[in-house]
């Protein structure tokens, strides 16, 4: 598919690229497949291939006004924070818009538009931002996220199984590594920061939280 047109992308099709229809049928098999691909680079390719020059623009600021909607704020978080990580991957460009998306996140907590998004797998793409953005704060972030994950999420989530009770285990693990480095040690070499020691042995045991695949349990 050649690269869309910066002038004719929607949030609608940015919400369809990314949550496939078939969700909604609540097989969890197809749940695990969707956390995993978005997770582990499943969608580098499409994303490279199609929305590179969309995710650009969406750093450059064009998309700004789609954060009016919750829809379009979805939208905008998933092309500013999801997008880079596979169009810049393994570059500093791929955490450049990690402030912008937090704010982004916090901002639509306060204004309602969280409240309206009606489905568990958007609810959590929206709060990991937070979780990614690094900063003094970072802890306290990552408390407010278990608590909105443990309150409002899982909880609408029971028809489909343990996907979203393990989805919702992330941040807890996140909460760990931010507690004990007070950042993500998995940076530092593509950012060129020095590692400390710990952050040498946690680096070289390769469980990052974000690499964790989720499998359907019976």
């Amino acid at each position: 598919m050649p690269q869309r047109a910066v002038d004719a992308v929607t949030p609608d099709e940015i919400l369809s690229f990314w949550f496939p229809d078939r969700l909604a049928d609540g097989v969890p098999e197809d749940h695990a497949a969707f956390w995993n691909s978005r997770m582990h680079g499943g969608m580098d390719a499409a994303i490279a291939e199609t929305y590179a020059d969309v995710t650009a623009a969406a750093a450059r600021g064009a998309f700004d006004g789609w954060a009016d909607t919750p829809e379009g704020r979805l939208a905008l978080l998933l092309t500013l924070d999801q997008f880079p990580r596979s169009v810049w991957r393994d570059t500093p460009a791929a955490f450049a818009q990690d402030i912008k998306s937090c704010r982004l996140c916090l901002d639509g907590l306060a204004n309602g538009h969280f409240e309206t998004l009606k489905t568990p797998w958007q609810r959590l793409f929206y709060m990991i931002a937070i979780s990614h953005c690094e900063g003094p704060d970072h802890l306290q972030r990552m408390d407010l996220i278990i608590d909105i994950t443990d309150t409002k999420i899982v909880p609408m989530s029971r028809d489909f199984g343990n996907i979203y009770d393990e989805a919702g285990n992330q941040p807890r693990r996140v909460r760990e590594i931010i507690r004990r480095f007070g950042r993500h040690p998995h940076r530092n070499p593509v950012l060129g920061r020095p590692c400390t020691p710990e952050e040498d042995a946690y680096i070289a045991t390769g469980d990052f939280p974000h690499e964790r695949r989720i499998e359907p349990k019976d």
